[in-house]
């Protein structure tokens, strides 16, 4: 009788023991649970609640199945973007020997914003201190609320953004297909004065006229100054544009990305770009960007200064002094830019 009795008070102590595990571990489940969601509800504007009140639609959904009917019409006009860049892609893939793999060295410039799941390929002097802003309100959790507070050196601080190449290939594959992928492009020689008038015009550039202007005024001016060999500050169009096209410069190295094509900076013929933005129509198809997001309401692009841009008009007349034969090199070197982004041959060029 002890024995059944002492047997039973053992099997009760169990028991108790059991239950208190079970509760305890209900409690645990419970508690994960709630940390899960908890946190999403603290999170900023520019983070993931946009998505989260479209039913967790990320913007490469929104992109090609949209849900706001305001947005089906420029779904129309960005399919058309791909489609140019395809098809240029395919007749330069078949007149060309070369083929190549990318690394993640080649990934450097491709911006990533895990939060909202896009991918942004910055292209110099196509509006990009502006999209660094506004990807670092994106990415900064509450950090930043207007993208013009920010500095424009700060912008340009590696550390500042996140950079595919910073993945492992498993990685960066995922992101590839999963994410939507974005650039920003520009008429090809508006930007190639655009780049050489910032960098080699003003003043300040004193960084640039060292390290390049030094050497162009050394190939490409006969009887320079001490000045000019030592500053570089006061290099002429003519003389930038016949360091472009010198072969010479091809076998330095890669073209600083100021200058350098978009074909080479973002690969459009080896990543699929989901959505193609132009410089013409910038603020309208940046804020497409943002209302795919679902921050519209919330994040605007900023306005650029008009009067200080770089025009077609005046790309003209940059292009008056330059010989007929740098004008037909230069064509050549960015001409699959021109291509790929629908962009028609400049009356100005002297091609015959």
């Amino acid at each position: 009788m002890k024995q059944t009795l002492s047997e039973l008070m053992r099997m009760s102590r169990i028991c108790r023991m059991v239950f208190a595990t079970c509760l305890g571990s209900f409690i645990l489940v419970i508690f994960y649970f709630q940390s899960m969601f908890q946190p999403v509800m603290r999170r900023n504007p520019f983070m993931v609640d946009g998505c989260c009140r479209k039913g967790s639609r990320n913007a490469l959904q929104e992109l090609y199945n949209p849900t706001q009917p305001e947005l089906s019409g420029a779904a129309v006009l960005h399919q058309a973007r791909r489609d140019q860049v395809v098809d240029a892609c395919r007749v330069y893939s078949a007149s060309s020997r070369k083929r190549r793999v990318l690394t993640p060295g080649d990934l450097k410039h491709l911006v990533v914003d895990e939060d909202h799941e896009l991918i942004y390929c910055y292209v110099p002097k196509v509006a990009c201190t502006n999209w660094k802003r506004v990807m670092m309100v994106l990415t900064g959790r509450g950090k930043y609320s207007d993208p013009m507070e920010i500095p424009s050196n700060e912008a340009h601080v590696p550390s500042n953004l996140k950079t595919l190449n910073q993945y492992s290939i498993a990685e960066i594959n995922h992101r590839l297909k999963n994410y939507l992928k974005f650039l920003f492009v520009r008429e090809p020689f508006e930007r190639l004065v655009s780049a050489y008038r910032n960098k080699f015009t003003l003043k300040y550039n004193s960084s640039f006229h060292k390290r390049f202007g030094t050497r162009i005024v050394r190939r490409y001016r006969k009887n320079a100054t001490q000045d000019a060999l030592l500053n570089g500050a006061d290099v002429k169009f003519k003389e930038f544009a016949e360091y472009l096209v010198d072969p010479a410069t091809q076998r330095d190295g890669p073209l600083n990305e100021h200058w350098q094509t978009v074909y080479q900076l973002c690969h459009p013929c080896h990543i699929h770009y989901d959505l193609v933005g132009k410089y013409e129509t910038l603020e309208e198809d940046a804020n497409y960007v943002l209302r795919l997001v679902g921050v519209g309401d919330s994040l605007h692009f900023p306005s650029y200064a008009k009067s200080t841009r770089t025009t077609d008009a005046m790309t003209a007349q940059f292009f008056s002094n330059i010989s007929t034969q740098q004008q037909i090199q230069l064509y050549q070197l960015y001409k699959l830019d021109f291509l790929m982004f629908n962009y028609s041959t400049p009356s100005y060029l002297r091609l015959d």
